[in-house]
C-alpha cells in the first residue's frame, strides 16, 4: 500500500492520503491552514494526483492535528468527519475553549482563531470497531471493503480520545501522535497522561504484528514496528 504524505500546518503534521478504491482516498489529520500558508497545498497535491477524498479521520484533537478542517469543509462540504467521542470537544462550534488550554500552555495563543469554531464531527471512533463500522454508508459503496480492513485502536495518553488506525491485511499502522519512531507523544498538555500512554504502548505491542508499518503525526514515516520494540 502506497501512502501519499504531505506536511502541514504550523508543526509539520503528516498528514496522509490512505488509498481506499481507484482515486479516493482517506484524508487522516489535515492541517493546511491560512496561518501556515499551506491551506491549498493539500488541495493541489490532491489535484495533480486526482484523488478524491470521501472522508476525513482526526487520530486526536490537538491544534496542529485539526487545522485543515475549515477549508476542507469549504471544499468537500460533504465529507464525514470522524474522532473519538474523548476528544469531540475539541472540535465543534466551541472548540476555541478546549483549545486554547493547549495553546496558553505552549504560548501559542496567537493560533487559537485557526482552530476557533471548527466543523462537528459527524460519527465518532470506538475502539475495535472497523472504519466501515464507523463511517457507514456515509462514504459510498465503492470503499466499504478497503474501510473495513482498517480497524480502531483506543490509545489514550497523549490526549484521552487518542486512536491509531490498523490495517493487519496490508501491515500499516498509522499511530497519530501516540507513537514516534523511537519516541511517543508528549503527555504534559491537558487530557495528557505517561501511565496512560505506556498502556497504550504496550497494548499496540499486543494488537499489532512486528513486521508492520508505522505513519506517526510527526517526522519519519513508514518504519517497522519492530525498530521500536
Amino acid at each position: 500500500m502506497k501512502i501519499d504524505v504531505v506536511q502541514t500546518g504550523p508543526l509539520g503534521v503528516n498528514t496522509f492520503l490512505i488509498p481506499l478504491s481507484e482515486n479516493k482516498v482517506l484524508v487522516v489529520d489535515p492541517a493546511n491552514c491560512a496561518f501556515s500558508r499551506d491551506e491549498d497545498d493539500m488541495f493541489d497535491y490532491m489535484e495533480q494526483h486526482s484523488f478524491e477524498p470521501v472522508a476525513i479521520a482526526l487520530t486526536h484533537g490537538h491544534f496542529d492535528h485539526i487545522a485543515g478542517l475549515v477549508p476542507f469543509r469549504k471544499r468537500f462540504p460533504h465529507i464525514p468527519i470522524a474522532i473519538h467521542r474523548n476528544d469531540r470537544k475539541m472540535i465543534g462550534p466551541d472548540s476555541q475553549t478546549e483549545q486554547s488550554r493547549a495553546l496558553s500552555l505552549m504560548g501559542f495563543d496567537v493560533f487559537l482563531p485557526s482552530v476557533s469554531c471548527l466543523p462537528d464531527a459527524d460519527v465518532f471512533f470506538e475502539d475495535g470497531k472497523t472504519l466501515f463500522d464507523t463511517y457507514g454508508e456515509l462514504c459510498g459503496k465503492e470503499v466499504h471493503d478497503a474501510l473495513g480492513q482498517w480497524r480502531v485502536i483506543h490509545t489514550p495518553g497523549h490526549t484521552k480520545g487518542c486512536v491509531c488506525l490498523y490495517n493487519a491485511a496490508q501491515k500499516v499502522l498509522v499511530s497519530g501522535d501516540t507513537m514516534f519512531y523511537h519516541s511517543w507523544g508528549r503527555t504534559d498538555l491537558p487530557g495528557g497522561n505517561e501511565g496512560e500512554i505506556q498502556k497504550s504502548l504496550k497494548k499496540i505491542a499486543e494488537i499489532v504484528e512486528k513486521d508492520v508499518r508505522v505513519y506517526p503525526g510527526h517526522d519519519y514515516a513508514g518504519f517497522e514496528l519492530s525498530q521500536n520494540l
